[in-house]
């Protein structure tokens, strides 16, 4: 078999996302070197070609490209500090969902030790990666990102937000809390209609069209936050202050805890005792700054 014409690349960490990025790796045609605490994940991927490495060492000094993809940062930090020089020389892309502050100590450490850093967010879930609706965010050393770029394409589309190693970590954590918010009234919806005996899978043909709706209001609110323009003549914090009550009146009275939608009502009345009566809801971003 002849040699691969595809640069070689190691993984530091199998759980569900390291496995499936290194897949993608061996399919789109890498050596691939891979390294993980429990040395039995690595089974099914040296199956598939794979190289197993017997230390997190051995892996990073296997290739240029090291690909860490662990479960926190601070696991990140524990591999990385016992590496002691084989990272010199090395491209660092750590894919590990953390925050925008440990993405830049990462940096820091990686640019002490001479090696290059990027930091990503993947913005998939493992069955995605390599998929046509895959794509994962890139910060922090753009010649190394541009080096690697065509290599980092196999897990999906590639979009570069910053010479700033933390600015991935916080588009992942945007668009995150952005679900997660979803997820939350989602679920609640789910568990008001159940008081009722109605299905809450029946009840999603209904959910899922109604919240597209009301989407397409974000680039509105997004361009009333950019310009501080929050006056409204659609849905005004006085008339969602008045109104909200009736949920956490509803969610108590039918036995559902209203305790993911009290803090929403705390904010209302905040904005409403501010002034702020005849803005839209997007004056609640302004509010939730912390001042410092």
């Amino acid at each position: 078999m002849p040699a691969s014409t595809h640069s070689p690349v190691s993984v530091l960490g199998l759980g569900m996302m390291g496995s499936a990025l290194a897949a993608a790796l061996l399919k789109a045609g890498h050596p691939v070197t891979v390294w993980n605490r429990s040395p039995a994940k690595s089974g099914p991927l040296v199956a598939q070609g794979a190289h197993p490495a017997a230390a997190p060492a051995d892996a990073v000094t296997a290739s240029p490209l090291v690909i860490v993809c662990l479960l926190t940062n601070d696991t990140v930090q524990e591999v990385l500090d016992s590496l002691g020089d084989t990272v010199a020389g090395k491209t660092l892309v750590n894919l590990t969902n953390g925050t925008p502050a440990q993405a830049r100590r990462l940096s820091e450490w990686a640019a002490g030790r001479g090696a290059a850093y990027i930091d990503g967010g993947i913005m998939a879930v493992p069955q995605m990666i390599s998929g046509p609706d895959a794509y994962v965010f890139y910060s922090g050393d753009k010649d190394a990102y541009e080096a690697h770029r065509t290599t980092l394409a196999a897990f999906g589309g590639t979009k570069w937000v910053g010479t700033d190693p933390g600015r991935a970590a916080l588009y992942d954590l945007a668009l995150l809390t952005g679900m997660y918010g979803m997820a939350l009234g989602v679920l609640q919806a789910f568990a008001l209609v159940r008081t009722e005996n109605i299905s809450a899978e029946e009840f999603s043909e209904l959910l899922v069209p109604w919240i597209g709706a009301m989407l397409t209001g974000a680039p509105e609110w997004g361009r009333a936050i950019d310009t501080g323009r929050h006056l409204t003549d659609v849905s005004s914090i006085a008339v969602n202050q008045a109104a909200f009550p009736n949920f956490l009146t509803t969610f108590r009275d039918q036995g559902v805890s209203p305790e993911l939608f009290e803090p929403f009502q705390t904010i209302l009345d905040r904005a409403f005792a501010e002034g702020h009566a005849a803005d839209g809801l997007s004056r609640l971003a302004d509010l939730l700054a912390l001042k410092r």
